[in-house]
């Protein structure tokens, strides 16, 4: 976490003088919105179009949703697809369609998670028009997942899904600079589906809407081998250390959930999106006869160089029923309704 990403948390005071230059933030972002939402827009698509966001910069669990939803839709015989705009990727054309074996460097470390952990066609591009097109036009799918975009105005959507994280919340509820946010939390009455990553609290209760889910940790396993270790008890030696290594956005939810483990922890965070290489690893200091362990986003990062004492942790998403029966009902109407307007 750095020193402005604290000061929002803490609700530090002296954010008020920052007060002016939220305001052109927020005049600024309706600006761009009015401009991203021009006549020529689509008004549908051939299938529909999810888009999964957030309303506050860093990491709100997005992604394992998206990745849960559709694997679901998968389960229940709905072809998903899904286009990104590649955070951290740079490739030299656009748009970019994604496999398992893309390189992260071109592609982003979520948008090889999510090709890895759905199998789904995926397509990258900051231009998410252009991915959805280049999509319908390569691939057969049933619907469409953005991962975030609910910013992207230029991206015509049936159904909006917002992600809160719930122990950060909306820090000091201001926009930008002043505080998280990149639209006000007024936002959030007009998506339709909140989702609270973690247990919400009476900060949340004008959020009529909202429904939870909750990441589990179930399994660590080894980046080298595939080998599994479930994750309660004791999965590694006693006298062992952990070394938790991150590079996400807000990693101190990963912390918590190995500081539950009975062995010293030690910390390395880096910045988010980070593309590791095998001198991080050196520079800081982390011993190699030791567990390292990291998220499953940041493994995908990791594999090449992987020594045997790397792992990452494996998480369940669960999911309440009555976000998904819902969500499920409005996704069947919708393509019966763009099936029969064909």
């Amino acid at each position: 976490m750095n020193f402005l990403e604290g000061a929002w948390l803490k609700k530090a005071a002296w954010l008020h003088a920052l007060r002016p230059l939220a305001w052109l933030f927020q005049m600024l972002s309706r600006f761009r919105q009015k401009m991203q939402r021009p006549a020529s827009r689509p008004q549908s698509h051939a299938v529909p179009v999810i888009v999964i966001g957030n309303i506050s910069v860093g990491g709100t669990g997005k992604t394992p949703l998206l990745i849960a939803l559709a694997n679901r839709f998968t389960e229940q015989g709905i072809r998903p697809g899904i286009i990104s705009r590649g955070y951290g990727g740079s490739a030299p054309d656009y748009p970019l369609t994604v496999t398992a074996a893309t390189a992260v460097e071109r592609c982003g470390d979520e948008a090889l998670l999510m090709v890895q952990g759905t199998g789904c066609p995926l397509v990258v591009d900051p231009d998410r028009e252009s991915a959805l097109r280049c999509l319908l036009e390569n691939a057969s799918v049933d619907v469409i997942l953005s991962d975030d975009g609910l910013q992207h105005y230029r991206l015509h959507r049936d159904i909006e899904i917002a992600v809160v994280d719930g122990q950060r919340l909306f820090g000091n509820r201001l926009c930008l600079p002043a505080g998280p946010l990149r639209e006000p939390v007024s936002r959030l009455q007009s998506v339709d589906h909140v989702i609270i990553n973690g247990e919400g609290n009476s900060e949340l209760a004008e959020l009529k809407s909202a429904t939870t889910m909750q990441l589990t940790p179930r399994f660590l396993i080894n980046l080298g081998n595939g080998k599994k270790r479930p994750f309660a008890g004791a999965p590694f030696s006693m006298g062992n250390k952990i070394q938790a290594v991150s590079a996400i956005g807000n990693p101190e939810r990963f912390y918590q959930l190995l500081d539950k483990l009975p062995y010293q922890l030690e910390k390395f965070s880096f910045p988010d999106h980070h593309l590791f290489s095998e001198s991080d690893f050196e520079d800081r200091g982390i011993d190699m006869q030791q567990p390292v362990v990291m998220t499953e986003k940041d493994a995908v990062k990791c594999r090449q160089f992987a020594m045997p004492n790397f792992w990452y942790l494996s998480v369940d998403v669960k999911l309440q029923q009555e976000f998904l029966d819902p969500l499920l009902e409005r996704l069947k109407q919708l393509r019966t309704h763009q099936a029969t307007s064909q």
